[in-house]
């Protein structure tokens, strides 16, 4: 009798002990479940400084804080801190821009100085305590401003341009036209978005513009061409002037080639009497040195009749032989 009861109450102690045990267990997965690991999505300006927390638990308990930092498309980055031996270590981190933002044991959270696209990615802080391990998991985007741009097109005619931006823009007009919106992927994740529109049977001379980004909105007021005269206005501006300009350029170049030949030809002209002067010399010295053109000059000068030819004809030879 002494021995059955004995037996029973040890049966009944080795039942409630079971039941114990699996009650801890699972106030413990259910302590890890809502504790252990929290997911955020946190979403950063391009350039702008970011600031990642770990666990909020008293970092008395902790004993080894780690930050685990896998970007896209990167290589893993880790960084952790002792509390014992107060000892940091980072592996693969260096020119990261990723710091401590404190002294780990003071604050352990993480700091990234100037977000770039290069830091998307996970990032990880894992404190172990002798309680258990908590995490907190942070999934950082980039948001990226873009580039806001607007040009004119032909019978009233306008196109709205957000460029390189992330997430990609949203464009809207006001009022309503005949839109056409075009989406361009870029390999860094960025993309560009165009918007053209067109109002053709409208008569508004002014519209607007609504690019809607994550980092702001912005809103262009456009004045639309009539006919293409405003697109062909800066056109205008710069070839007027070119042409003014060519043609006093060749108005002077004519004056002064009209001017070159109108001194040339009066130099052309003397040049044959400078020839007749340079031939008196010799033509003087013929006359002077020659006695035979003196004798036929005098001939012609002073002419005879027939008859007094024949009678002369002995004085001439014999003056000729002279």
């Amino acid at each position: 009798m002494f021995c059955l009861w004995r037996t029973s109450d040890l049966a009944v102690l080795l039942i409630w002990g079971v039941f114990v045990a699996g009650s801890s267990c699972t106030a413990e997965n259910k302590t890890t479940q809502n504790m252990s690991e929290v997911n955020t999505t946190v979403s950063v300006q391009m350039g702008t400084k970011a600031l990642l927390c770990c666990p909020s638990i008293p970092l008395t308990k902790a004993v080894l804080i780690t930050w685990i930092i896998k970007p896209r498309g990167r290589p893993s980055c880790i960084i952790s801190y002792k509390a014992e031996t107060k000892e940091t270590n980072e592996t693969n981190c260096s020119g990261r821009g990723v710091t401590w933002a404190s002294t780990p044991d003071l604050r352990p959270d993480l700091q990234i100085s100037a977000v770039a696209l290069q830091h998307e990615g996970n990032y990880s802080c894992e404190i172990a305590a002798p309680d258990g391990n908590f995490q907190k998991v942070y999934d950082l985007q980039v948001l990226v401003p873009p580039e806001v741009i607007y040009f004119l097109g032909k019978s009233r005619t306008a196109v709205c341009e957000a460029m390189a931006g992330k997430p990609a823009a949203q464009i809207s007009w006001s009022p309503d036209g005949d839109c056409v919106t075009q989406s361009e992927s870029h390999s860094n994740g960025t993309v560009t978005v165009r918007s053209t529109c067109h109002w053709e049977q409208h008569n508004e001379s002014t519209v607007s513009c609504l690019v809607s980004h994550s980092t702001g909105n912005r809103t262009l007021f456009i004045e639309l061409s009539r006919g293409g005269h405003q697109l062909l206005r800066p056109y205008v501006l710069y070839i007027i002037p070119s042409i003014i300009i060519l043609i006093i350029i060749g108005c002077i170049c004519l004056l002064k080639i009209i001017g070159f030949r109108k001194c040339k030809l009066p130099k052309s002209e003397a040049t044959p009497a400078v020839e007749e002067d340079e031939m008196q010399p010799y033509a003087s010295y013929t006359e002077k040195s020659n006695p035979l053109y003196d004798t036929v000059t005098k001939v012609e000068a002073f002419p005879v009749s027939q008859g007094e030819v024949n009678g002369t004809d002995c004085l001439t030879l014999s003056a000729t032989g002279t």
